[in-house]
């Protein structure tokens, strides 16, 4: 929800105050979409493949519709693998 709520046209900031118990695993990271982006290239970056882009993907639906309909602006929730 904090996700998609910083996802809206002009919302600058949101304040996050969402505790979310550990399962164990590392935090997400967030990556900022900007021009000349893509899924694959993020995931790459991140991951060192970018086959894995489909890992983004799923844990940005439903904000995003399609993998490659991204746009600078986005921020996007990278999960840990």
């Amino acid at each position: 929800a904090t996700l998609a709520a910083g996802n809206v046209a002009a919302v600058k900031d949101v304040d996050n105050n969402m505790n979310v118990a550990d399962g164990g695993g590392a935090d997400a990271q967030y990556h900022d979409v900007v021009s000349g982006d893509t899924l694959s290239a993020i995931a790459k970056k991140y991951y060192g493949d970018a086959n894995k882009y489909m890992v983004i993907f799923e844990a940005n639906k439903p904000m995003l519709s399609h993998p490659d309909k991204i746009y600078p602006g986005q921020k996007l929730r990278i999960p840990a693998l």
